[in-house]
């Protein structure tokens, strides 16, 4: 492994105003930089902040101060006070692997180990793609413990490989410590892309330069019920991306797929991993944007057997959210169209600031003044590993629709 920082850090006393006060005695892992009013000393990022009770001077909570976020204190413990340190994060995250176990049993070998906040790390994302481990900072809190957290988070996911990547804020920042994204931190890496697998099905994944880790993995379980439903059936795939959804369908049996994306690289990755698996049917892909293609399939009165819209997030800000619940429930409308009778009608959103209950509602309500009938077969949520910690955790929503 190469050779991580040592970076001093120190503690702070923390007072916080009364309403967030009550958040962090209902453990909300954030504090922002407006509800602190007092503070013992001057801080510097990844320094440990132990909140104290207004009243009674009593230990709240502690976490890690990051002065380049309007998230000023990160919370890692409540209600009983605790030392941050080594073995602190060694419990941490055997608690985090021993909730995965039962993926194993499933012919996977890809998964998220830590989860952020949900799992203790606030600003830490690790998720394993075979015998390569891709550990992504959002915050700079974690460099003074890389040296306790890493060698564990290695050791647990039993990881030859392990890659460093830093969100593009982290990118703009002075001190990083002679880290920087996509360095190969521990082990040797033969080639950037890693192939894996996903309830049996293989992938890969840009360990160096792709996407967030290299893919995306909270939607497994969704991929996997629409492979179970494909046989013999005709898929259109919708912001593919990589052919997640795509490729369990071809496996499956479908008869053909189209994938929908507007990125061309994204659909060269979705062709060559259909070509990592057996399957007899017809992959076809379609570079436009997702709007305009449905509108122009709808003008050539395709329909298909199966319809998965997953679009990105259309909410990155709050100031988006209208205009994130129009989007959804346009691409709603313009499903509805594209499915035939006795079909299935795939919906889903990773939205966090657009609640599960108003995005079904939205949907629902798309479909039902809509020309046709739909009936609700199922919702989903996370797959086990990514545990919902707290409200804002949890941004995966999906729903089945069958028109009948």
């Amino acid at each position: 492994m190469i050779l991580l920082p040592e970076i001093e850090t120190k503690r702070l006393a923390i007072k916080l105003k009364p309403a967030a006060e009550r958040s962090v005695k209902k453990q909300h892992p954030w504090i922002f930089d407006q509800a602190i009013i007092k503070q013992s000393s001057d801080p510097q990022t990844g320094d440990v902040a132990i909140i104290y009770d207004n009243k009674k001077n009593k230990f709240l909570a502690c976490g890690l101060f990051d002065a380049s976020s309007p998230i000023r204190i990160k919370l890692l413990q409540f209600h009983n006070p605790a030392t941050i340190n080594r073995d602190w994060f060694i419990e941490k995250i055997n608690t985090a692997y021993q909730l995965r176990l039962p993926l194993f049993a499933t012919d996977t070998n890809s998964y998220r180990l830590i989860y952020g906040e949900s799992d203790g790390f606030p600003g830490l994302i690790a998720d394993v793609y075979g015998e390569v481990l891709v550990i992504k900072l959002y915050s700079g809190i974690w460099f003074p413990y890389l040296k306790d957290i890493f060698p564990q988070l290695i050791e647990v996911s039993q990881a030859e490989t392990c890659v460093l990547r830093l969100s593009r804020k982290m990118q703009r920042e002075n001190e990083l410590y002679n880290l920087h994204d996509g360095q190969v931190v521990h082990g040797h890496l033969e080639h950037e892309t890693v192939i894996f697998k996903e309830h049996g099905i293989r992938f890969s994944a840009n360990v160096i330069h792709g996407h967030k880790t290299g893919y995306f993995l909270d939607h497994r379980h969704n991929r996997k019920k629409i492979g179970e439903l494909a046989k013999n059936k005709t898929v259109l795939d919708v912001f593919s991306y990589a052919g997640g959804f795509s490729v369990h369908a071809l496996t499956g049996g479908a008869k053909t797929v189209t994938s929908l994306d507007i990125s061309k690289q994204a659909l060269e990755m979705a062709t060559e991993n259909a070509t990592l698996n057996a399957h007899n049917g017809k992959h076809h892909i379609i570079v436009a944007d997702a709007f305009e293609a449905l509108n122009k399939l709808i003008h050539q009165s395709k329909q298909y057997d199966i319809v998965v819209i997953d679009p990105p997030s259309f909410a990155k800000r709050a100031s988006e959210v209208d205009k994130a619940k129009h989007s959804y429930m346009r691409l709603a409308r313009l499903g509805a169209q594209l499915v035939r009778l006795s079909g299935i009608l795939v919906l889903a959103s990773c939205s966090s600031r657009v609640s599960a209950d108003d995005f079904f509602e939205i949907s629902q309500n798309a479909l039902t003044d809509s020309a046709y009938s739909f009936e609700m077969m199922e919702k989903t949520f996370h797959d086990i590993d990514h545990p919902i910690g707290f409200p804002e955790a949890a941004y995966l929503k999906c729903g089945y629709w069958k028109k009948v």
